[in-house]
């Protein structure tokens, strides 16, 4: 497994793999733990729609990507959560579906429409610059410093239980605040990871590590270390087939997730323990 790293671009894909694992792990337990799986799948979209109308326009995608990302995650911040009739995730679900043919539509109208989409799906780490893993471990220390210096804010707002305190005067409350700069932040993560791999990695990333680390227990950084062990595994082995059966890397380390959490599913089920393990 260690000659992969021989090659410079095998390298580079580690390190953003990486950089992936751990800012990714960490907020995936929080989008597991507030029951928002569609926000960054509806995130990702949104940000894919930035790129492909950057492809059309002649555009730089990475901009392109933050301005569309960042505008949808201010949005998505005022969708209301406490509606008993409709549920947040079918409102965001929509948004999800909406951005997701969208970006299709807008990719049918450029000159390599079909490659451009598989692009955005699954990306091409491979292909990384230097530059480019500079800028994503600049965006990623400086969100993950800001969330270690207010990590109760974000703790309660994903592991305490309460309603969001809404006022006449239309002033924002703290709570609303903080929600807004989660999703800020996370948008700000989301794009800067499907610049580098595409969605569909940057969503695999995001969740799988995440749900294995909460199937096996609820306390968050025992979770955390979890769900790092399971990212860094999947990483690994997929890079690892990618380069010894000569297959698509982005695919393949998907799947290799996909994988990890089906053979811990299965682990649980046939030892027939509960699910959630009290650390």
């Amino acid at each position: 497994m260690l000659e992969m790293f021989q090659l410079p671009f095998m390298s580079q894909a580690f390190v953003v793999c990486l950089l992936l694992t751990f800012i990714l792990s960490y907020f995936g337990i929080h989008v597991i733990k507030r029951g928002i799986v569609f926000i960054d799948l509806a995130l990702a979209q949104i940000s894919s729609v930035g790129v492909a109308f950057a492809m059309l326009v002649g555009g730089d995608p990475r901009i392109y990507a933050v301005l569309f990302t960042l505008i949808g995650a201010l949005g998505l911040s005022l969708i209301p959560n406490n509606s008993k009739r409709i549920p947040q995730e079918a409102i965001i679900g929509i948004i999800y579906a909406f951005a997701a043919a969208l970006s299709i539509l807008i990719m049918a109208k450029t000159p390599h429409g079909d490659s451009d989409v598989t692009e955005i799906l699954f990306g091409n780490i491979l292909a990384i610059q230097s530059s480019q893993i500079t800028e994503i471990a600049i965006t990623f220390a400086l969100v993950g410093l800001f969330h270690l210096l207010f990590y109760k804010k974000f703790y309660t707002l994903s592991f305490k239980s309460y309603e969001v305190q809404t006022h006449s005067d239309s002033k924002v409350s703290p709570l609303n605040l903080w929600n807004t700069l989660f999703y800020i932040s996370l948008a700000l993560v989301i794009s800067s990871a499907i610049g580098a791999t595409g969605v569909l990695q940057a969503f695999s990333y995001l969740i799988v590590p995440a749900v294995c680390g909460l199937l096996l227990c609820k306390n968050f950084w025992t979770a955390f270390g979890i769900a790092l062990a399971v990212s860094l595994s999947s990483s690994l082995t997929g890079l690892y087939f990618s380069y010894s059966l000569d297959l698509p890397t982005g695919a393949s380390i998907v799947c290799c997730f996909g994988l990890f959490f089906l053979l811990i599913l299965a682990i649980l089920i046939l030892k027939k323990i509960p699910l959630l393990i009290n650390f």
